[in-house]
């Protein structure tokens, strides 16, 4: 045990078990006796969770979930009910700061809710008066500024659905989103500041707009400061021209069903075209106040900060922080710049209590030993969140041991395709070394063998058992739900397969992420995850990046390492040899892979992802076109027809 809460007892998940109890006259004991009633009662829980947070509806629901439908014909949640996901967000309009705006640079921009509130108002009226209804597409092509949070909600006010790349996508990912959605506004920025340097944004933004059909409008917010050409864009105007079409109309949140679309996402699409998942407001709304206001205790005594881009799912869960009042930190450009301290002098000077960031940002804080325990005061700082891949155990130590002592460090696991989580953190409990803290509140994850059995202390497929408010209404363009099923329920029909590979442990109640399924390593019918062995190669200081996959032979398939070396690392018999010792003696002979062998570059996504299956796919004997979401595409190239993996004997 690495940390535990000084008074539970004070937290919102002790607050929550204790309202259910009394509500329902039963007596839960515990965390674990709150879950399992919460994954029984499933249907009586997310209803207890509507009361206990306090959704805005102007209409109650007349009936929790739909009955007789099961999970795989997605069953509609609180069927009667009339909201709006924006008015949720504003229920406060006064002048407790609502966003701070940050940057490399030393400037910020401050907005209360009640400026908030008349920011969107203007921006919806704008909006309206160019015929902007429920049901359009709204893009933005934007950075995770005060700007995005307003257009955002503006448009979701009206009933309008959301969707968002970064500007460091390239047109090729953004197209492959957009033209897919054909959305009738797209708002973008003039330039970008990373790396200590501005740049120019219009060219790229120039090659989308000729790419996209049935845009009506390009909108411009002046994001540097440097001067551009608004015109030079078809369809296009800055941000100030387009509010010109606010005509003082009165913000009205458009009141509609639970499983109205809010917003659509993309699948990381590394080997095709993304799938286009749409959300629905009420299911983003209430698994987001779920997860903040009971397992994360998030106030509007907090200043909620997430390192992310509006590319990456949690954004949105950022975003949501002001469900809770809480002030939401939003942060663009390089996180070590202009000092790698950057983001630690902003928790500090805005006395941030929430830090969320990925596993990959801990390790290069590691790497680069830093220690802000030492150098900064970080006195409010209560919470660190880490996703985006498994967080290794050595992780786990840095933090308490070079971060801050006395703090919850909640490793995370989701989804862009629950757009939340399933595994995440719980103020009330302790933290174990390497583990999730819990499986969350009303998702009914197990652990699942190749037979479909339930299985705790051994590792198998993440599945959810039980249906809950957040899955995807639907794919875009996918009328019989075809995609829908094939992604999530033909592994183990009726069930939902996730796609991970995870450990419960019975003992603690934690979970471990071992890497993706898809992923899994399965030599000579041994499976195991990716991480474990990454979790070792990360401690050798002469590897800049490794990569674990499977080449298929025949019926088997053998474990292949790509090592590529930090600058001025020589790969040799004798790294290989240290490799293949670690390995055994860490885990056992059965993980040592077949081939290590040395490559120029790994394959990543925009967000930092290793791309594991486009390469198992392609050393397998495929052709793979690499998708958009790259941020290196031509790395595919360098694991094609390698001699090293090349097996006359064998048919690939």
């Amino acid at each position: 045990m690495l940390w535990k809460p000084a008074h539970p007892e004070n937290t919102n998940m002790e607050r929550f078990r204790t309202f259910v109890e009394k509500k329902h006259h039963v007596s839960l004991g515990n965390y674990e006796g709150l879950w399992k009633w919460s994954v029984t009662e499933h249907e009586q829980f997310w209803a207890d969770v509507w009361e206990f947070c306090g959704i805005k509806s102007s209409v109650g629901y007349e009936q929790i979930l739909e009955k007789g439908v099961p999970m795989n014909k997605i069953p509609k949640w609180f069927m009667g009910a009339r909201l709006n996901f924006a008015e949720n967000m504003l229920v406060r309009s006064d002048d407790h700061v609502a966003l701070i705006g940050a940057g490399e640079g030393e400037a910020l921009t401050r907005i209360t809710y009640a400026q908030l509130h008349e920011h969107v108002r203007a921006c919806a009226a704008a909006m309206r008066k160019l015929g902007v209804t429920a049901g359009d597409r709204i893009a933005g092509y934007l950075p995770n500024c005060p700007e995005t949070v307003i257009i955002f909600l503006a448009a979701v006010s009206i009933g309008a659905i959301w969707s968002s790349t970064s500007p460091d996508f390239g047109t090729t990912g953004v197209l492959e989103r957009f033209t897919q959605i054909k959305p009738k506004i797209l708002f973008s920025v003039n330039a970008v500041m990373y790396n200590g340097k501005a740049h120019d944004h219009l060219e790229k933004l120039t090659e989308v707009v000729n790419g996209l059909e049935g845009l009506e409008k390009v909108v411009i917010v002046p994001f540097v400061d440097r001067p551009f050409d608004a015109a030079s864009i078809r369809h296009g105007e800055t941000f100030a021209e387009f509010l010109k079409n606010d005509d003082g109309r009165k913000l009205e949140f458009e009141q509609l069903p639970f499983d109205h679309p809010l917003a659509i996402l993309f699948s990381s699409g590394t080997t095709g075209k993304p799938k286009c998942i749409v959300h629905s407001a009420g299911g983003v709304l209430i698994q987001h106040l779920k997860e903040h206001v009971i397992h994360g205790d998030l106030s509007e005594k907090d200043v909620y900060f997430y390192y992310t881009t509006t590319g990456w799912m949690m954004w949105n869960w950022l975003i949501s922080g002001l469900a809770a009042g809480a002030t939401i930190v939003l942060y663009d450009g390089s996180p070590f710049k202009p000092t790698p301290a950057r983001l630690w002098n902003l928790v500090d000077e805005l006395n941030i209590t929430v830090f969320g960031t990925s596993a990959k940002y801990i390790q290069s804080l590691q790497e680069s030993r830093l220690t802000p325990i030492i150098t900064h005061k970080l006195t409010h700082l209560r919470t660190i969140y880490s996703t985006g891949s498994p967080l290794k155990p050595e992780s786990f130590d840095y933090v308490y041991t070079h971060i801050k002592k006395d703090l919850l460090l909640g490793s995370i696991t989701g989804g862009t395709d629950i757009v939340s989580l399933f595994a995440g953190h719980n103020a009330a409990l302790p933290v174990y070394r390497g583990e999730i803290q819990c499986r969350c509140l009303g998702m009914a994850i197990e652990s699942w063998d190749d037979s479909g059995k339930n299985i705790t202390n051994d590792a198998g497929d993440l599945v959810c058992t039980k249906p809950f408010p957040v899955m995807p209404v639907y794919f875009w363009n996918d009328p019989n739900n075809e995609k829908y099923h094939s992604a999530y329920f033909a592994r183990f029909p009726g069930v939902w397969y996730h796609g991970d590979f995870v450990y419960v442990n019975a003992k603690t109640g934690g979970v471990t992420m071992l890497g993706r399924s898809d992923g899994t390593l399965n030599p000579a019918g041994v499976r195991f995850g990716s991480a474990e062995l990454y979790n070792i190669l990360d401690e050798f200081p002469q590897l800049a990046d490794t990569l674990v996959v499977g080449q298929k032979r025949g019926e088997d398939e053998r474990v292949i390492l790509f090592c590529k070396m930090k600058e001025g690392e020589v790969f040799d018999d004798k790294i290989v040899e240290r490799i293949k010792t670690a390995i055994r003696t860490r885990l056992s002979a059965r993980h040592v892979p077949a081939v290590i062998m040395p490559i120029a570059d790994i394959p990543h996504t925009v967000n930092g992802k290793k791309v594991e299956v486009a390469v198992k796919r392609i050393i397998s004997g495929e052709t793979v076109i690499p998708s958009g979401t790259l941020v290196n595409p031509d790395s595919l190239k360098l694991y094609y027809n390698l001699p090293e993996l090349q097996d006359p004997g064998v048919h690939l």
